[in-house]
């Protein structure tokens, strides 16, 4: 038996790499997939793909920081499915690269809109439904950025730490009601979202790449899929003894130190 045969599963941001990713790894693994994005053509495309690979899948068009659009998404899945097993709560972006002291506070205040509000849009939604039926799990996807300070991005980083608390919060509240709530850290991974940084970091985006997968010790970016399989882990029973728990997935960036002898 696959390990989600049977379960329904809602993805934000399943779009972009990391999302789509996820769901091509949980349809494969026997769940059906409501995919939610903010861009629409892209969404239906990524939908295609999955019904053609012979998944049940299904989309809606959302922004993941408006509160009327997340109550319109956790609905449809609801009334699609009649219950949502498992939610990965992605939907991110990067945001501009400035100093601190420099950072436009609309972007600034942009960014935290998306990435923490939305974040929390998607738990206020979607716990509810999962605690009246005393089961379900979440991932809502953190970052390196939550640990650490990455220069130039401080409406990321504080974002990305306020993803932390929130998932520890929530964990902390539904977990006697058979919920579960963990967050995923993807450190340097092969996304357009990071090539869209490393276009402001590099002259050239190759060796930027290159030299961003330094950072792990593992010595090389990581993969969409890579954080997917662990999101998969996380949203399965076989997890049912972990929640409130960060997993980093960076190639032993943050939990190690080069040793190039």
């Amino acid at each position: 038996m696959k390990r989600h045969e049977g379960k329904t599963m809602l993805v934000t941001g399943a779009a972009g790499a990391i999302g789509f990713a996820t769901c091509e790894i949980l349809a494969r693994e026997g769940a059906r997939v409501m995919l939610v994005d903010i861009d629409q053509p892209k969404l239906e495309q990524r939908v295609v793909q999955l019904q053609a690979a012979g998944h049940d899948a299904l989309g809606f068009h959302a922004d993941c920081a408006d509160e009327g659009q997340v109550r319109a998404y956790a609905e449809a899945a609801h009334g699609a499915f009649g219950h949502v097993d498992g939610f990965f709560n992605n939907a991110g972006i990067e945001g501009t690269l400035a100093p601190t002291h420099e950072y436009p506070v609309a972007e600034f205040d942009h960014v935290l809109h998306v990435n923490l509000r939305g974040m929390f849009l998607g738990l206020r939604y979607v716990l509810p439904g999962m605690a009246r039926r005393g089961k379900g799990a979440v991932v809502n996807t953190a970052s390196i950025g939550s640990e650490r300070g990455l220069a130039g991005a401080c409406a990321y980083n504080a974002a990305k730490h306020g993803v932390v608390g929130l998932t520890r919060t929530a964990a902390s509240e539904v977990a006697q009601k058979g919920v579960r709530v963990n967050c995923v850290e993807p450190g340097v991974i092969e996304t357009p979202l990071l090539v869209g940084m490393l276009e402001q970091m590099f002259d050239n985006v190759e060796a930027g790449m290159k030299k961003l997968g330094e950072v792990a010790t593992l010595n090389r970016v990581g993969q969409p899929e890579e954080v997917g399989q662990v999101v998969s882990f996380l949203l399965s029973d076989e997890a049912s003894y972990v929640n409130g728990a960060r997993w980093e997935i960076d190639g032993g960036a943050l939990a190690t130190i080069r040793n190039d002898i």
